[in-house]
């Protein structure tokens, strides 16, 4: 077989091995690695270029080798499941840079962190001030995960009390123009549902690029055409303003009677009316 053909050969052949290895070893070898993965990496890159571009070497080596080298961190990953101990020295474990709003000074000689790779750090999560930080570590993959103060954290509903409505997994139900049928089935939808939908915004299946239905049932769509403006939903706003005019219309009707009795009724009515809406208010915001 002529050179150049082998090389063809031995690549298609380690091109399949190595995928195979690779879906074997997990999503986390494909993630930001720790050091040894990075190891395991670098030297199953090695025997893959050796055994291709070498036509004088043995694929059956090569490929002995990559078994090699598929077993061992896979045995390493199951005791590290294990024992702590175990994790800590094959897979590191993460190093404190900023403690109660201090910087360990100690611990970044130790893991040769310079405050430009601090500050670098910092700024990738969006912080320029080292005083706003709270709580930071160093992880194993060399990432920096940190924790700002409380009087810089992002204002949640839970901090400020107040309820907000459960919210899932938003479905895309049309992809490419073709309807999706089991996304739509685990909304609980249907395909007739989604036509008469479509129909509202006057929109053909066939010219819609994405759609997505939200976790209250309110389908957006992306058309192929950027040019054409497609209304945005609203029958949660709809139904907010059509439950405040109910309300208001019980109240000008007990305004407006002169029976005790039916003014008694309206207004008992607007009270209930008005306290359904508090509690259904944030969940149509």
């Amino acid at each position: 077989m002529p050179g150049w053909a082998e090389i063809l050969v031995r690549s298609f052949v380690f091109l399949i091995v190595l995928f195979l290895i690779t879906k074997g070893l997990g999503k986390k070898q494909m993630s930001q690695l720790n050091i040894f993965q990075y190891i395991t990496g670098i030297v199953i890159g090695s025997i893959v270029a050796i055994h291709v571009t070498d036509v004088a070497t043995n694929p059956v080596y090569g490929i002995l080798a990559l078994a090699v080298w598929f077993l061992i961190p896979v045995t390493v990953e199951f005791l590290a499941l294990k024992s702590k101990g175990f994790r800590n020295i094959f897979q590191g474990k993460g190093t404190v840079l900023i403690q109660n709003g201090k910087i360990m000074e100690d611990n970044m000689k130790k893991e040769r962190f310079t405050t430009d790779n601090l500050l670098e750090e910092l700024r990738n999560n969006q912080v320029f001030n080292a005083a706003d930080v709270e709580f930071a570590v160093l992880e194993p993959t060399g990432k920096v995960n940190l924790l700002p103060k409380k009087e810089n954290q992002p204002i949640t509903p839970k901090i400020l009390g107040t309820n907000v409505s459960p919210e899932k997994e938003s479905q895309t139900v049309i992809m490419d123009g073709n309807a999706l049928l089991e996304p739509l089935a685990n909304a609980s939808l249907n395909t007739n549902w989604l036509e008469t939908e479509l129909t509202k915004m006057n929109v053909s299946i066939e010219n819609v690029f994405l759609g997505q239905v939200d976790s209250d049932g309110q389908l957006t769509v992306d058309l192929y055409d950027d040019k054409l403006a497609v209304p945005e939903p609203t029958e949660k706003p709809l139904l907010l303003a059509s439950m405040k005019k109910c309300q208001a219309d019980l109240e000008l009707f007990a305004l407006a009677t002169e029976s005790q009795e039916s003014k008694d009724l309206y207004q008992k009515n607007s009270e209930r009316m008005q306290q359904a809406i508090d509690k259904i208010t944030p969940y149509l915001q």
